[in-house]
């Protein structure tokens, strides 16, 4: 089992809570970065620590909900370590994890139901890493990583 990091804004409220209970169930460790509530909010304020915990490995994973999960995944794509993707269906979440190594998921509670979410989760959480040709092309986008934290004077 993993430990697993969540965040969503107001939109995604409903299906994080719906997905923090259902991974709690499955034996997951979870923590939740919020919001708690669906009154409106920005989506970089909760994916940011999301994301900050998965790059400095406090956590295993992540997994960020909002409207479209397109938001989510640019703001936690702006922490180094961090490969997040936007998965609507059960294929792209695993070749997300096969080819990419994702390590954050992010999801689109307005076009995504809950049973869709948890099959999408479930494959997302069990796929490994293939590695071989796909470690060089993962290894080039932590060498983007590293060039960015050069450039701009970031610790990472």
């Amino acid at each position: 089992m993993a430990v697993i990091a969540l965040g969503a804004d107001h939109a995604g409220f409903p299906l994080k809570q719906a997905l923090k209970t259902w991974l709690v169930t499955e034996g997951h460790v979870v923590l939740d970065y919020g919001t708690h509530a669906t009154d409106a909010v920005d989506y970089p304020d909760f994916a940011g620590p999301v994301a900050d915990a998965v790059a400095d490995g406090s956590v295993q994973r992540g997994v960020l909900v909002c409207g479209s999960g397109v938001g989510m995944a640019i703001a936690a794509n702006k922490v180094a370590g961090v490969r997040a993707a936007v998965a609507g269906e059960v294929e792209a979440a695993r070749l997300g994890r096969e080819h990419n190594d994702t390590n954050v998921l992010a999801l689109g509670a307005r076009v995504t139901s809950p049973a869709l979410a948890r099959e999408i989760v479930t494959v997302w959480l069990a796929t490994p890493f293939a590695g071989g040709r796909h470690a060089r092309r993962v290894e080039k986008l932590a060498a983007l990583d590293r060039v960015r934290m050069e450039r701009t004077g970031a610790a990472g």
